[in-house]
């Protein structure tokens, strides 16, 4: 009975959701800086409701593109018409999306009663991560604590798990997941991620020494009115819930909205864009609660971020080419800790500041968090390429946890091997 009236409720979800049949995600590849400029002409065309899966970069870097299927005939003759070069990446949207919502639906008959019988092979819930990091915390007391950070736009508590073994206030590492509401796998990651660190703290030498000596700080859904709507309402959302005053576009984008280079080139200042920066920065409480966390704690060495989707790792800056006072070392940090994902499974990142690397992009996490004096400031774009972008399959969700583990462990044990 109790897995009928699951499944009951999760298909009256399913039918108040936007669905997307027919859409398409392009990718384009831009040869020249007249095509450049001709897509951005494009993409300035409101009315196509273009979706960016990744947004505009230099000459040959793909630009990743989800169409409406009441656009496409257009978008495709413009290309055609300018002898711009496009691939189809995703026929069907919608075909992704069912398939990824029986398998949440098969998952969601049992309720896990311990994080050992959590179910990290598939996506969850908010209400579900909530549960586990309550869980973990009832079952790791001595390890583990539950920090509220602050509230979201919508009044949801911002939980970020303390991982420590000291008492007293000690250098701290950073973690976020889930800024970006529809990057499922980044949220899913951390909660393996978590696991992990309880389950080898006083078992693997390495990280029982980083945990001896430094706090590991770790906020699993940092966009928590995001990451519910993606659930409750359009699986593709990215930005916050928060109204726009002047506007009927709602939301920010959380990843534009630090004060380093906010205003710059890179973000957008219309709120229908998916880079809206926001009226002010850190206008998002979401934002504005990790700032105030940071400044009150005074000590933390590194600030990981992680995003996805592009197989890539970097490093300040987004906004500038100018490149940032210890880039030589942030820059072999990032190779070591590449290197160190590849031998797992063998997955290639690329790596580079950010700027240099995917795109100009301002008023970002890291470009703040490395301005605030934390000098080992990453971002993390976990899988994959463009084969399904945001919609990764849930049978990737382990593989991906693991490698990206790695190179979290070379950052952790570089920065508590070289203090500053």
């Amino acid at each position: 009975m109790r897995g009928l009236l699951v499944l009951a409720a999760l298909l009256v979800a399913v039918f108040c959701k936007e669905t997307f049949e027919g859409h398409q995600v392009l990718r384009i590849t831009a040869k020249d800086e007249v095509e450049i400029r001709l897509l951005k002409d494009l993409f300035d065309q409101e009315h196509l409701q273009l979706d960016f899966w990744m947004e505009p970069g230099g000459v040959s870097l793909p630009i990743d593109i989800r169409v409406p299927f009441s656009s496409l005939q257009d978008v495709k003759a413009f290309l055609g018409y300018h002898e711009i070069h496009y691939e189809v990446m995703i026929q069907d949207l919608q075909e992704l999306l069912d398939k990824e919502q029986r398998e949440m639906m098969r998952s969601r008959a049992f309720q896990p009663s311990t994080t050992d019988d959590y179910d990290y092979t598939n996506y969850h819930t908010l209400s579900e991560i909530n549960s586990f990091i309550d869980m973990l915390v009832q079952e790791n007391p001595k390890l583990v604590s539950k920090i509220v950070i602050g509230q979201s736009y919508e009044g949801r508590p911002l939980n970020v798990l303390k991982f420590s073994t000291g008492d007293t206030k000690r250098p701290g590492i950073w973690i976020d997941t889930g800024i970006h509401a529809r990057e499922w796998i980044t949220p899913a990651s951390g909660t393996w991620f978590a696991k992990k660190i309880v389950t080898d703290y006083g078992r693997d030498p390495a990280l029982t020494a980083i945990l001896d000596k430094f706090d590991i700080f770790l906020e699993l859904v940092t966009n928590p009115d995001g990451y519910e709507y993606t659930h409750t309402s359009n699986r593709m959302w990215r930005k916050t819930r928060r109204i726009n005053s002047g506007s009927s576009c709602i939301g920010v984008d959380p990843n534009r909205n630090w004060g380093t280079g906010f205003g710059g080139a890179g973000s957008s200042g219309n709120p229908c864009f998916g880079t809206y920066r926001g009226p002010s920065p850190y206008s998002e409480p979401e934002v504005n609660s990790i700032v105030k966390f940071t400044k009150s704690h005074g000590n933390l060495k590194a600030f990981l971020t992680i995003h996805s989707y592009s197989q890539m790792m970097l490093y300040p800056y987004g906004d500038t080419d100018v490149p940032c006072v210890d880039e030589a070392e942030l820059d072999a940090l990032a190779s070591k800790a590449a290197m160190d994902l590849e031998s797992l499974y063998g997955t290639k990142y690329t790596y580079g500041s950010t700027f240099n690397t995917i795109y100009q992009a301002s008023g970002v996490t890291t470009d703040w968090a490395y301005d605030e004096g934390i000098k080992y400031s990453y971002t993390f774009e976990l899988r994959d390429t463009g084969r399904y972008g945001f919609i990764l399959p849930a049978d990737q969700i382990i593989p991906t946890a693991q490698e990206t583990w790695l190179a979290l462990m070379a950052i952790m044990e570089h920065t508590m091997n070289n203090p500053y």
